[in-house]
């Protein structure tokens, strides 16, 4: 049985032979939740690569000790994807991160598309961002990664068209495009931007913008997916191809 993992801040510097503290939240959902006791093994993580693993020395409501037998610097991946996923109605988009975090997505952005039923302004884009670092983190827990997600600052189109250029092959999802996923030469090191729209598509005049920034349309085939699957679906076929 795999170890789970739980976070804990600064743990870089921690060596193997010493003890470790986890506190707070993590360790009462440790203790409490996850029924951790004496001796079984555990694993702790800071979100930026830092894996370290032990075994549980002693626990109380309120902290966990564990003895560090492993300590590991993961790199970062060679291929780094980050899904431009657009705002959407209900819980769609929040299960669309969750997915792409679970499959290994590098970095989200939330895209506030024309079309996007659901709006963040101001007061809406702190909650809003914190809500799917929330998410993005708890799948990042549940798939044992060592290097979580960053969510960042909401993006309209016009901004999003801009950050583009910083990516080494960018993809919009459209129903309408002509050429398939699978006729896309992928890389196999440097960034992709997966761009994915809100319910009712994108515009006509947001995808002429995304591929004068050097943006390529592609269609998944025949069947069209939903906002909140079609985004996780791509980043599994990238990533076993």
């Amino acid at each position: 049985m795999v170890e789970p993992l739980f976070y804990s801040e600064n743990i870089k510097s921690t060596a193997v032979g010493s003890t470790a503290v986890l506190s707070g939240s993590e360790a009462k959902h440790a203790v409490s939740v996850r029924r951790m006791q004496v001796g079984e093994a555990i694993q702790l993580t800071d979100g930026f690569g830092t894996r370290v693993r032990g075994t549980v020395l002693a626990t109380t409501s309120a902290a966990l000790e564990l003895s560090v037998t492993e300590v590991i610097h993961e790199s970062k991946p060679a291929l780094e994807i980050t899904l431009v996923q657009a705002l959407a109605k209900g819980d769609r988009d929040e299960l669309a991160i969750q997915a792409a975090t679970e499959l290994g997505v590098s970095a989200v952005i939330p895209w506030q598309a024309s079309r996007s039923v659901s709006r963040w302004d101001s007061q809406k884009e702190v909650k809003g961002r914190a809500r799917w670092q929330q998410i993005v983190n708890e799948a990042g827990k549940q798939s044992l990664r060592a290097f979580w997600p960053e969510v960042q600052s909401s993006l309209s189109t016009a901004a999003l068209a801009k950050a583009l250029g910083g990516y080494d092959l960018v993809l919009v999802l459209d129903t309408t495009a002509t050429k398939l996923l699978s006729q896309i030469t992928v890389p196999k090191l440097g960034s992709i931007a997966l761009v994915v729209g809100p319910e009712g598509g994108i515009e006509a005049s947001e995808l002429e913008l995304l591929q004068a920034a050097g943006a390529e349309l592609v269609s998944l085939g025949a069947n069209v997916l939903r906002t909140s699957t079609a985004g996780p679906a791509v980043i599994a076929a990238l990533t076993l191809r």
